[in-house]
């Protein structure tokens, strides 16, 4: 971009190329403690996920030992990893939740 000034200087600015932000991907690992009731109302509270996309996530975490949640930012995966671990302590399940980058 080329601006010119009233005083007859030239001013260029390069654009800066913004490249995405690193997604990352969240996942619930299966154990043989919590109940899947559990983990389905985690998907539906942390995840925006509805009843029958929660089930199928959490038969996936069941039957293949983990399943992804979703995919986001570094900080938003971040955070609702840090909330699905403190929810599942104060509720006394073993739980276990991850990110890793997509």
């Amino acid at each position: 971009m080329v601006t010119k000034h009233e005083d007859g200087t030239v001013a260029t600015r390069q654009e800066q190329k913004l490249k995405p932000p690193s997604m990352f991907q969240v996942f619930l690992l299966n154990d043989d403690y919590t109940p899947m009731e559990f983990v389905v109302a985690i998907l539906q509270e942390y995840f925006n996920k509805d009843r029958e996309a929660a089930t199928q996530i959490m038969l996936k975490v069941h039957r293949d030992g983990k399943g992804m949640c979703g995919v986001y930012p570094k900080d938003i995966a971040s955070t609702k990893v840090e909330l699905v671990l403190t929810h599942a302590r104060k509720a006394g399940h073993p739980l276990q939740c991850m990110m890793e980058e997509a």
